[in-house]
C-alpha cells in the first residue's frame, strides 16, 4: 500500500501541476480504481488536495514534512548565505543538491529573472553523469555507485576526467547538455562538493550559466571558496549542537 501511495505522489513532475485521475493513474502505472482509492486516502491526510474541477495537486502537508528532512534542511540553512552572495554577483542559477543513491536531489535553487531557463526544480532529481553538480557528488560517492553510473554514461571517459578534476582541484567545470529545448544547446557549469570532516560529500553547490563565462577561473575560485565556507558552517553547527547536548546531560548520568 505504501509503495503504491508513493507511486501516486511520484506522478507529479512539475511544481504546481494538477492532474486528473486518468493521468494520475497512467503515470503511477496503477489501475484507475486503485488510484482513486489511494488518492482519496492521501487527500484525507493532506498529502494531496482535490481541486473544484476534480483534479489533484500535491498537498501542503507534504511540504511540512519535506522541510524536516535533515540532509536537506540543515545543509540549505548553512548554504543559503553563501548561495545568495554568489547569486548577487553572477545573476545566474546557483544550485544546491545532495546525492540519493544514483541521482542528485535539488535542495535549493536561486535564479535571476534574466537567467536562461533551466529544467530542474527544487525537489527534482538530476543525473550524476551529465550535470556539474551531479559529477561533484559522484566524485565522492562509493566505488560501486561510480561504477554503476559510469557503466551507463554516454561518455564515461569524459566523466572520469571531470571526477579526477573535482578530486584534485576541489571543483569541476564543463559544458553540459541543456535539457530545455528553447534555450542554448549547452550550458556551462561549475560545481564543488561540500565535504564533511571525514571526507564524505554532504552535498554540492554549482553555478549554471548560458556561456563559457561561468567556467572561468574567477567562477571556479568563487565556487570552491563557497563550498569550503559551507563545510565550515556545517562543522560549527554540529559542534554547537554537541556542546548543547553535553550540557543537557544530567549530572551523574
Amino acid at each position: 500500500m505504501l509503495e503504491r501511495a508513493f507511486k501516486v505522489l511520484g506522478a507529479f513532475a512539475h511544481a504546481g501541476e494538477s492532474l486528473p485521475l486518468k493521468t494520475l493513474a497512467s503515470r503511477a502505472g496503477l489501475p484507475k480504481s486503485t488510484t482513486s482509492r489511494i488518492a482519496a486516502q492521501l487527500v484525507a491526510v493532506g498529502a494531496l488536495e482535490r481541486l473544484e474541477n476534480g483534479e489533484f495537486v500535491v498537498g501542503l502537508h507534504m511540504l511540512e514534512i519535506a522541510t524536516l528532512a535533515p540532509r536537506g534542511h540543515g545543509l540549505r540553512a548553512a548554504a543559503l548565505p553563501f548561495m545568495e552572495d554568489l547569486h548577487r554577483v553572477t545573476r545566474q542559477h546557483i544550485l544546491l543538491a545532495v546525492r540519493d543513491s544514483h541521482e542528485a536531489v535539488l535542495v535549493e535553487r536561486l535564479s535571476a529573472h534574466e537567467a536562461v531557463t533551466v529544467k530542474y526544480r527544487v525537489g527534482g532529481r538530476l543525473p550524476l553523469d551529465t550535470t556539474g553538480i551531479g559529477i561533484a557528488l559522484l566524485a565522492y560517492a562509493t566505488d560501486q555507485v561510480r561504477e554503476d553510473v559510469l557503466a551507463k554514461a554516454a561518455s564515461p571517459a569524459r566523466v572520469r576526467q571531470l571526477i579526477a578534476m573535482t578530486r584534485s582541484e576541489g571543483v569541476c567545470a564543463a559544458a553540459v547538455p541543456n535539457p530545455v529545448d528553447d534555450g542554448p544547446a549547452t550550458m556551462s557549469t561549475v560545481a564543488a562538493p561540500i565535504l564533511g570532516r571525514g571526507g564524505a560529500a554532504l552535498g554540492a553547490i554549482s553555478l549554471v550559466a548560458p556561456d563559457e563565462a561561468g567556467t572561468q577561473a574567477a567562477s571556479r575560485i568563487a565556487l570552491r571558496t563557497a563550498s569550503l565556507a559551507i563545510s565550515r558552517a556545517l562543522e560549527t553547527t554540529a559542534a554547537c549542537g554537541t556542546r548543547r547536548a553535553v550540557r543537557q546531560v544530567p549530572a551523574g548520568a
